[in-house]
């Protein structure tokens, strides 16, 4: 399983038909759920709320400004082989305030998309669409460029 923790509510209807449809695109090769969480401005309670979403057995990948920049056929060899001794992944994404240590010294994985800022929205739109097509390279099928 595929989880992402993600703190805020998407407002804009452009953005949650974007998500919408990467996750059903997902959902075809695994299961995917999308868990938001009150961003409260406080990161020592957004982390205690993430926590609580995580299990011992997890591999937790948190998006992180100061993470590893990877290419798209690196996150899929990533993804593959983790599932071989994971049954599920966790990416976290935090508030605007970023993510607690708490959550970053939990994390297998810091990972970074950009040095850019992003709309949190904007964001959930990009890390799907990457998660999507590292099913589309895993399972050597055409996908754009």
């Amino acid at each position: 399983m595929i989880k992402i923790i993600c703190l805020g509510k998407i407002k804009e209807t452009y953005l949650e038909e974007l998500i919408e449809d990467y996750k059903k695109r997902i959902s075809k090769y695994h299961k995917i759920d999308l868990i938001e969480l009150k961003d409260e401005n406080d990161l020592n309670k957004e982390s205690i709320d993430i926590l609580k979403h995580l299990d011992d057995r997890d591999y937790v990948i948190a998006c992180d400004i100061k993470g590893e920049s990877m290419k798209s056929e690196d996150l899929a060899n990533l993804i593959d082989k983790t599932f071989i001794s994971y049954s599920t992944i966790v990416f976290i994404i935090g508030s605007s305030e970023g993510l607690d240590e708490s959550i970053k010294s939990r994390a297998n994985k810091l990972l970074s998309f950009s040095k850019f800022t992003m709309p949190h929205g904007l964001f959930r739109g990009v890390l799907l669409e990457q998660i999507y097509r590292t099913f589309k390279i895993n399972n050597n099928e055409s996908y754009h460029k």
